[in-house]
């Protein structure tokens, strides 16, 4: 009896990880059973144990390589989160404003980010600082959209009641308007997951002096297509643990749902 409440105590901890564990043992199975069933050559298709080996064998350069990516990645994606956020605001307590700068934001955002890199090169520079600025970008607009929307979900009469305290919009926005749209501002955060680290090495593939998109160009430059999957594998697993530690941020954040 003591040993089945232990296990049901604990197979709540494991739960949100058996999706991400059976998504791989699929992945696993697929990849190598079309491997051995329709013969592709390693050229083509190379076998995961395969790339996994070749990732062991060059972590000096892949590690040196994820570093610089999730150094843009992740200083874009703070910019543009919180760019985005402020903006939302702005244009809450400014509706006259939003119907100018919506349509603009839209329009940017029409064409894929990756568009914009030979200006963002120009601009910025072939270092860091072009590629944080795509990512916020990116990130910037997806925020902005999420948490508009959420912040407008506010209840009105809750609203109108703290006015009739004196509370003043701020108050309000901070009080009220802010915890009601933290699961869009959440889910935007998680939507920005991905897209913040595409838009980082798509620009690196641009033009950058380090980081996995160079490292990705380079290799296939090269026909060295190991080191391409290795690269893409470590970006992928990253992007993973990422977003991991975005689902247990919102677990704690966004508790009630």
């Amino acid at each position: 009896m003591v040993a089945q409440r232990k296990l049901t105590a604990a197979s709540p901890s494991f739960a949100p990880v058996m999706p991400v564990v059976l998504s791989i043992v699929v992945l696993l199975v697929v990849w190598e059973g079309a491997i051995l069933l329709f013969g592709i050559p390693p050229f083509v298709l190379p076998s995961l144990d395969a790339i996994v080996r070749h990732a062991f064998s060059d972590t000096g350069r892949l590690a040196a390589a994820l570093l610089a990516t999730l150094g843009e990645a992740l200083g874009g994606y703070a910019l543009g989160s919180v760019l985005g956020l402020l903006l939302a605001v702005v244009l809450l307590l400014a509706p006259p404003l939003e119907r100018i700068v919506m349509p603009l934001a839209v329009a940017v955002n029409a064409v894929p980010t990756v568009a914009y890199a030979p200006l963002f090169l120009i601009w910025f520079g072939l270092g860091a600082a072009s590629k944080i600025a795509l990512v916020a970008l990116a990130v910037g607009f997806t925020m902005l959209v999420n948490a508009l929307h959420g912040l407008k979900q506010a209840d009105l009469a809750a609203v109108n009641l703290m006015r009739s305290f004196g509370a003043g919009q701020l108050k309000i926005v901070w009080r009220l308007r802010l915890p009601v749209a933290m699961p869009s501002v959440v889910t935007a955060l998680r939507i920005a997951v991905p897209r913040s680290m595409i838009v980082a090495i798509v620009g690196e593939m641009l033009g950058a002096y380090a980081g996995l998109g160079r490292m990705i160009y380079e290799s296939t430059q090269q026909v060295d297509l190991l080191s391409v999957w290795a690269a893409v594998l470590v970006a992928s697993l990253a992007s993973m643990v990422f977003y991991g530690l975005l689902v247990w941020i919102d677990q704690k954040l966004v508790w009630w749902r």
